[in-house]
């Protein structure tokens, strides 16, 4: 069991997509959504200065157990299939539909872009990331995020990229404390933290700067 570690400056509800019973992890973070395995911890916690929030450092924003990975093209099968609210309708009301993950038509050979949160700068990093990350076992508290005990302050990265290794010898204690807080599972306990559809200035930050984020696990981590 590996448990990741990562800053989300831009928390919108689609990079996890805690949505529809199960939250998943298809876009951004692609040197996560390559190598996590299922049963890994995948967590976000939140940076220091967030637009009407204020600094959400050592908070958590999410925690996922990966229960199931697929490939992009097995998740957009799987979509159209099982989740098919995951695929994102930019006209629909409800702005859950609008932040569907499942942004990759995989009819087509490249696979073509649907209209959702990111934009044609977002492809290749995306694709990148080859697979999607499942949890039905996930914490998400977007808005209302809980404090990281002292003790847990260490697996805290408050810049790009992740951390992996360096948490291993906390993993222990993180199983510990997240199960003490006895809270129900696969509960959204928050809305998202930036509202993109009011607010179109903070879709274009999100995909601009998920396009140009580094991923990669730090070095000598």
């Amino acid at each position: 069991m590996e448990l990741y570690s990562s800053c989300i400056p831009y928390d919108d509800g689609a990079a996890p997509n805690p949505f529809w019973g199960i939250c998943t992890l298809t876009i951004c973070k692609p040197a996560i959504r390559r190598t996590a395995s299922i049963g890994d911890w995948v967590i976000g916690t939140g940076a220091k200065n967030i637009k009407g929030h204020g600094n959400l450092s050592n908070k958590l924003i999410y925690a996922m157990n990966v229960t199931d990975k697929m490939t992009l093209q097995d998740y957009d099968s799987f979509c159209r299939d099982k989740y098919p609210k995951k695929i994102p309708d930019w006209t629909h009301r409800d702005y859950r539909r609008r932040l569907g993950d499942c942004i990759y038509d995989y009819s087509s050979d490249p696979p073509i872009k649907r209209k959702g949160v990111h934009n044609k700068g977002n492809y290749e990093k995306d694709l990148s990331g080859k697979y999607s990350l499942i949890s039905e076992h996930f914490y998400y508290f977007g808005d209302k995020p809980i404090d990281i005990p002292d003790s847990l302050k260490p697996i805290v990265l408050q810049r790009q990229g992740h951390k992996k290794r360096l948490n291993r010898p906390y993993i222990p204690t993180f199983l510990s404390w997240i199960e003490s807080l006895n809270l129900e599972v696969n509960k959204i306990y928050g809305n998202p933290q930036l509202n993109i559809f009011e607010n179109p200035s903070c879709q274009s930050l999100c995909s601009e700067y998920r396009a140009t984020e580094t991923d990669d696990e730090e070095k000598n981590y």
